[in-house]
């Protein structure tokens, strides 16, 4: 059996602690990884560098991806992302604050699955990302590999 998982790829502690509640509420979840940077994100992914011994290991069933990240935007690690043949189908999400048409169309040329803005009202922002739970673990069909 696939396992269901999430890499949640966020710098905002607030955020973060917001995204696992929604999660653990709707107890959709097996698990959820963290990291907190783009290069930890391609190197958690690729097996590369401090994840180097990931490499081989499955892949999340999605990965919910903030644009504003330090060291490698969510911008690059999504193109990394696309060019690689491991990961080249995996479902991406970003979720950010933004609310630029840019940084959305940009998303989507880079080949993002969607693009969600994340909500100023707290209880909008548990209803969002529970609803991304269960539509990419539970209700999404993702290709096998």
């Amino acid at each position: 059996m696939t396992r269901k998982a999430i890499l949640l790829v966020e710098d905002n502690q607030q955020d973060e602690f917001l995204i696992l509640r929604a999660l653990r509420k709707i107890n959709l979840v097996n698990e959820v990884d963290v990291v907190r940077d783009g290069q930890q994100a391609v190197d958690y992914l690729l097996g590369e560098g401090e994840f180097a011994d990931r490499a081989g290991e499955s892949l999340p069933t999605v990965v919910l991806l903030d644009i504003g990240l330090p060291r490698l935007s969510g911008l690059e690690v999504l193109a990394r992302l696309r060019a690689t043949p491991r990961t080249a189908l995996l479902p991406v999400v970003i979720l950010t604050s933004s609310d630029e048409d840019r940084d959305r169309l940009r998303s989507y040329e880079n080949g993002a699955n969607s693009f969600v803005r994340k909500p100023l009202d707290f209880g909008e922002f548990v209803e969002t990302v529970a609803r991304l739970g269960v539509y990419w673990l539970a209700t999404n069909d993702a290709p096998q590999r």
